[in-house]
């Protein structure tokens, strides 16, 4: 009987050490919003892979077609979740066009499914192309569904997604091997210029207004002298080449250091370089967004 249960105890661990190293946590994001039945579908198409996937949403609510936004919310969030996790990324305004469906893995061991139409843009760069394969659309697509071509996020990627996750194919079963590149959308890059700072907003923070850009605190804190707390930078903001924004800001640690309704420039979560009013909305006051084609300057005032 103690033999009995000795193998039934080895058998169970053993069951279990497999059944957790095969499942890897499944993040979802679209531009499809929740009021429908879009998202709770894929879902479904996962959940029906393995009722045991953890599956977790990033954002449904991004804005409909804006590819550059689908990009920094997987830059946002990537390096934060453990290696093995798949990411489904579903803002694909050219949905059953030829456009290639593809899983990028990165070098930090993360696995991204979705459309190559710009989204992996930022996560190949800060996480690294490890390889790109094509989705082989014959062996890893939902039974039934040749006949759909505007639901690629349930009928293939959820389906692919989950199947990788859950462990049931390998990477290499998704499909063949292509170039170890992706399409990437053009945006202006932090950089030094003179005595200034330019980079892109990619981000508004949209539920208090707060406007992000892209350079890093790194590069931030190497201007000489570094900055200080109180120091003030002049902050031009332009779209498409045209200034719209433009103010004299301090640096400062946090939103209660400077009068409500006042501007601050501080570091974000992300320690970049970030604009706010303090309980206003820096974004709306000034009407400014967010993407490639915005880009900021800013300038320690003498």
């Amino acid at each position: 009987m103690k033999s009995l249960r000795l193998l039934f105890a080895l058998s169970l661990l053993c069951s279990t050490a497999t059944f957790a190293s095969a499942q890897h946590a499944l993040v979802i994001q679209t531009d499809f919003g929740t009021k429908d039945g879009a998202v709770a579908a894929m879902k479904g198409i996962a959940f029906g892979v393995s009722p045991k996937l953890p599956i977790f949403d990033l954002s449904q609510d991004n804005t409909p077609y804006d590819i550059w936004e689908g990009a920094y919310r997987l830059k946002q969030t990537a390096a934060f979740w453990p290696e093995g996790t798949v990411f489904i990324s579903v803002i694909d305004p050219g949905v059953g066009t030829e456009r290639a469906s593809v899983v990028l893995k990165t070098k930090s061991g993360h696995y991204f499914v979705g459309p190559d139409n710009g989204t992996w843009t930022l996560v190949a760069e800060e996480l690294g192309v490890a390889a790109v394969r094509r989705i082989d659309e014959k062996t890893n697509r939902r039974a039934g569904s040749e006949k759909s071509y505007t639901f690629h996020g349930r009928d293939i990627y959820a389906f692919v997604g989950a199947r990788l996750a859950a462990g049931v194919i390998t990477y290499e079963q998704v499909g063949p091997l292509l170039e170890p590149k992706v399409i990437s959308l053009p945006y202006q890059k932090p950089a030094r210029d003179g005595a200034a700072l330019v980079g892109t907003i990619p981000l508004i923070d949209f539920h208090y207004g707060n406007v992000w850009s892209n350079i890093p605190d790194t590069l931030f804190e190497g201007l000489s002298p570094a900055p200080q707390f109180g120091d003030k930078f002049t902050v031009i903001i332009f779209h498409d080449g045209r200034e719209k924004y433009r103010g004299v800001i301090p640096y400062v640690r946090t939103f209660g250091d400077v009068k409500e309704g006042e501007p601050l420039l501080y570091l974000n979560s992300l320690l970049n370089v970030a604009f706010a009013l303090n309980m206003g909305s820096f974004s709306e006051k000034h009407g400014l967004a967010s993407g490639g084609d915005w880009t900021v300057r800013i300038e320690r005032v003498k």
